[in-house]
């Protein structure tokens, strides 16, 4: 057995010493000579520490790599092209096809991550990551790349839901808040540095560099996880894996995500049938992937609609990039480097709003983060104009940032308080799933909008945020943060 005692301390005379055991934690008393309890002692203080951070650090490093590789290729497109003597229209799906999969499968893997155990399918994700980027860095020509980044993307998605479950299991009360709100900012760090970071690496090491990065961060990880992450509650015993569920919810989610990315509408038609035909077997089957009795819990359907919300600030970006490269003739790290005053907000406001978090009712925290992304856009709709500069964007960046980084982890604390302990993985896969969509979503409307002025990019952006904050504080609970439910019965989460 592999057994770490991690913590100890003293009552009734003796040292108790926590131990994880397979991801369990159990207590044990140990007693101690006198002349060995100073030495000992201070030991245990130190393993005290890490295991308090330890399962921190594990799921912020693995989800710093998934974020990381959502926008650390961007910049380096142009260089894989001339390396692999492709186009640069075929290396979109370089992008596009990490992405779809990251979106198609987060639903699926939160699921079987519900029934087989989250560690296990953090540590099988981390796993298959590594092996998928050592695959993108030796890639002999782009139909490999496009097929190794898929990989990555199945990698990426069970990591991504493990690891919101996992901090939801790991850690309660005011730590929780404080675990989630240093894993919003690592997740918004690490989309911001990518660009910059890819820029580096790719014109001092070369494009290969960026996935070669991955392998000694995803041995960290395993380590880390090995010796102090323990498991989250999982389904009643017998539970089974909906594996219709997952075929349908595929096919549909991906036909939505490709007809948009491609334009290609008629595709649409696909999508609904699929989708139709995952609603009628999650009715039928015993054990759905996806209990649609959740969505009878307003709270639970606020939460992802404030997840949409908040994806149409993360695409709003995408064209903020192109203006600066286009209008203000910038970069691309440089361009990278003016959006830096928004990541750099939103990772402060992140570690400081996650320390209160339970002590604060989701409602409020949700609609002040929606309501500042609302007046940072609407700062940016007048502020811009055609003689604007990189400048211009500073005010609304920051205030937008602020919000971004309030409403991150109460959203991540809202909606696993909405849901009973054992729908945690599904419920973090729910909200994954969204947020992809609603980044697709979000870069395909506000492409409508951007044909005619940046300016009206942001109006957009700013009326849905302002819809968000609004539902946030009407419909979710005034009640702190809180736990999870911990039965489906439950007649109060019900009634969210």
């Amino acid at each position: 057995m592999d057994q770490l005692a991690v913590h100890g301390v003293q009552r009734d005379g003796f040292h108790h010493s926590t131990v994880v055991d397979d991801g369990i934690r159990h207590q044990r008393p140990v007693c101690l000579r006198h002349a060995d309890s100073v030495s000992t002692l201070q030991g245990m203080r130190k393993g005290a520490v890490m295991r308090k951070w330890g399962p921190l650090a594990a799921i912020c490093l693995g989800s710093f790599m998934l974020i990381l590789d959502t926008t650390v290729v961007t910049v380096a497109l142009p260089e894989m092209a001339r390396g692999l003597g492709a186009s640069l229209a075929s290396l979109q799906w370089v992008v596009n096809s990490y992405t779809l999969v990251l979106a198609v499968l987060a639903l699926s893997a939160g699921a079987i991550g519900d029934i087989v155990g989250q560690r296990r399918v953090f540590v099988g994700s981390v796993a298959l990551f590594a092996v998928a980027s050592l695959g993108c860095a030796l890639s002999p020509n782009v139909g490999v790349l496009i097929g190794a980044r898929a990989v990555q993307g199945i990698g990426g998605a069970a990591m991504m839901v493990a690891a919101m479950s996992l901090l939801g299991a790991n850690y309660a009360g005011k730590e929780r808040g404080a675990a989630f709100g240093t894993w919003t900012a690592v997740l918004g760090g690490a989309g911001a540095a990518g660009p910059f970071l890819g820029g580096v690496l790719t014109q001092w090491a070369g494009w290969q560099a960026i996935f070669f990065l991955n392998l000694p961060l995803s041995v960290l990880t395993l380590l880390l996880t090995r010796k102090y992450l323990a498991e989250a509650p999982k389904r009643p015993a017998g539970t089974r894996i909906d594996f219709g569920g997952m075929l349908a919810f595929g096919v549909g989610s991906g036909a939505v995500i490709y007809a948009l990315i491609q334009h290609a509408w008629p595709v649409f038609a696909l999508a609904a049938v699929a989708l139709t035909g995952f609603v009628v077997v999650e009715r039928r089957v015993k054990h759905p992937m996806l209990d649609l009795a959740l969505f009878r819990r307003a709270s639970f359907v606020t939460v992802l609609v404030v997840v949409v919300a908040s994806s149409f600030v993360f695409a709003c970006l995408v064209y903020v990039s192109i203006w600066l490269q286009t209008a203000v003739h910038l970069s691309p790290t440089e361009a990278g480097l003016a959006l830096i005053p928004l990541a750099a907000t939103s990772f402060l406001a992140s570690i400081l709003i996650g320390k209160r978090l339970h002590a604060v009712s989701p409602g409020i925290v949700l609609g002040l983060g929606a309501l500042l992304a609302a007046a940072g856009c609407g700062l940016e709709w007048m502020l811009l104009d055609r003689d604007s500069t990189w400048l211009s964007l500073l005010p609304g960046l920051i205030v937008t940032g602020a919000g971004m980084g309030i409403a991150g982890p109460a959203g991540s604390t809202a909606i696993l308080s909405a849901v009973p302990r054992d729908r945690a993985g599904m419920a973090s896969g729910a909200m994954a799933t969204f947020r992809q969509l609603g980044q697709t979503l979000g870069v395909a409307v506000l492409g409508l909008a951007y044909a005619a002025d940046l300016g009206d990019v942001f109006l957009v952006t700013a009326g849905l945020s302002l819809v968000a904050a609004v539902l946030s504080c009407l419909v979710l609970p005034r009640n702190n943060a809180g736990a999870p439910s911990r039965t489906r019965g439950s007649s109060a989460a019900a009634g969210r």
